[in-house]
Formats: C-alpha cells, sequence, structure tokens
C-alpha cells in the first residue's frame, strides 16, 4: 500500500467532509437550527455543477453557480417554514419539529433530483488545469486531490477570521449568546442569521461540486454525506470552525485507511470513536 498517496486521499476527502461540518456547525451549532436536509444541498450542488459543466465546461462557474442557486433554496426553507417553528414567546427554536421538517425536505430535494437528473450514478470533469498528476519524490499525484486540500485550508482560515476576528463574527456570536440584547444594541438577528444559513449551504454546495470528480453524485449520496458530517460535527464538537477542522481530518484518515486496512470493519473504525466522544466528551472536542 502506498502510504503517500493514502495520506493524500485521506486529506481531501477529509476537506470535502469539512465543508459540510463547518457548513452544519454554523446552521446547528451556532444557530441551533436542526438542518437534516444538509446533505440533500450537497447532492443539489454537484447536480447543478454537473448540469453547468456539460453546457459551459468550466469548473469555475460551475462553482459559483452552486453557490448561488443552491442557498435560495435554503432562503426558502428557512423563510417560509423553518422561521414558522420559532417559538416567538423565547425565541428558542423547537428542535423536534425542526427535525421532521428538514427531514422531510430532504426526501423532497432527493426525489426531486432523481426526477430531473435520473438515477444513474455520474462524475464530474476534473478542470483542465488539475487534469493532470504531479511528481513528488518519484511518485505521482493527482493535481486535484491537491486544488480540493488547498481550497479546504482557505475556506477553513476564512471561516475562522470572520468568525473570529469581523464585526459580522461578533454580531452572530452575540446573536446567539443573548438575542435580545443583541436586538437592543441594534443587531437585525433575524437576517444576521439568515445569512449564516446561507453560507452554510454554500458551502455544502461548493463541497457538492469539488467532490463530484471524486465521488461522484448519484441518488442515496445526500444521506451518506450527511452521516459523515454528523460524525465530524459529534467528534469536533457543535459550534466549533476548529472542532469541524480536526474532526473531517480524524474522520477522513479513519475511513481510508479503515476501508485500506480493514474493508470489513469500516463502519466501525467511524462510528466506534463517535461512540467513545459521546461516552466521554459530549460536547466533542472542542465543543463550548
Amino acid at each position: 500500500m502506498n502510504w503517500s498517496i493514502q495520506i493524500l486521499n485521506s486529506v481531501s476527502f477529509a476537506m470535502l467532509l469539512f465543508l459540510i461540518a463547518s457548513g452544519l456547525t454554523l446552521i446547528f451549532g451556532l444557530m441551533r437550527i436542526a438542518n437534516l436536509a444538509h446533505g440533500s444541498f450537497y447532492l443539489l450542488g454537484a447536480y447543478i455543477g454537473l448540469t453547468v459543466l456539460d453546457r459551459t465546461e468550466n469548473f469555475a462557474l460551475a462553482m459559483l453557480v452552486a453557490c448561488i442557486f443552491v442557498p435560495l433554496g435554503g432562503f426558502i426553507v428557512q423563510g417560509l417554514f423553518i422561521n414558522r417553528l420559532t417559538d416567538k414567546a423565547g425565541e428558542k427554536q423547537r428542535l423536534l419539529p425542526q427535525v421532521l421538517l428538514t427531514f422531510g425536505f430532504m426526501f423532497i430535494l432527493a426525489d426531486l433530483c432523481l426526477f430531473i437528473w435520473g438515477g444513474t450514478p455520474q462524475t464530474l470533469s476534473k478542470p483542465e488545469i488539475f487534469s493532470s498528476s504531479v511528481s513528488i519524490g518519484g511518485m505521482y499525484f493527482p493535481s486535484y486531490r491537491f486544488f480540493v486540500v488547498g481550497c479546504g485550508f482557505v475556506i477553513a482560515i476564512g471561516l475562522w477570521l470572520l468568525l473570529e476576528k469581523t464585526k459580522i463574527g461578533a454580531m452572530v456570536r452575540a446573536g446567539v449568546d443573548d438575542q435580545e440584547m443583541a436586538r437592543a444594541v441594534g443587531v437585525n438577528v433575524p437576517v444576521l442569521f439568515t445569512i449564516v444559513f446561507a453560507l452554510g449551504i454554500a458551502l455544502a454546495a461548493l463541497a457538492g461540486v469539488l467532490g463530484g470528480p471524486i465521488v461522484g453524485v448519484a441518488p442515496g449520496l445526500d444521506m451518506d454525506i450527511l452521516l459523515f458530517g454528523l460524525v465530524v460535527v459529534v467528534i469536533g464538537g457543535l459550534g466549533s470552525i476548529k472542532g469541524a477542522f480536526i474532526g473531517s481530518l480524524v474522520v477522513g484518515l479513519l475511513d481510508n485507511f479503515g476501508k485500506a486496512l480493514f474493508p470489513q470493519l469500516s463502519l466501525f473504525t467511524i462510528f466506534a470513536p463517535m461512540a467513545l466522544v459521546l461516552a466521554f466528551r459530549p460536547k466533542g472536542l472542542f465543543g463550548k
């Protein structure tokens, strides 16, 4: 087994998981919105990217279109449905109705994708600039994997700076900690949370396009990717971008090496660490 290739594959898959998990941790960890349709937005982003690529052969345009149009669906889901479940007296989200509502949207979006794009598994074309391999130390590595890793690191740094070093990040944290006080000082909490919700959906759509050339796109992938994202969030901790990043690396390495070394126990290598974290540190490694 080529360990270098396996590590690169693990880290590139981990960056895709980070994009999913960071969206989940923004929406659920910060905003307390249980969005089980998150994997469906990943799938929708992948299919939209596939359509744009088929017509334009422009990968950057595919990413842009997916990151614009998929959050529009998120606006509709949140604005017309999730916000109606808000407890106006205490401004606290009702968890069970949210779970049931977004669970229903998961099936609606999955059937919509199946109706429009069919059930045949497909793969997005790589950008031509990243279609070759890179030679390092006599070994060849797919350049597209390095591109995905680079995107993941850039987005991780950008999200950390946004939430920790900007006024918008301070407003989001203030809205999470005490909505009434944030409103009192002039923060438009509903609009701010809608923007954060759309950002989380855009990250899922971006992951769908970036992951298309690696894992492909097919019906049922939404549920698989949602499970991986939930495992990452549980291990890393709700509301922590650093936890989502570290958790993604852990799950990515465990999944790839588990399939390579212990194919019969591949699921065990992922869910066993999650069970241990839940047992001994329920808030996650970096949860607050």
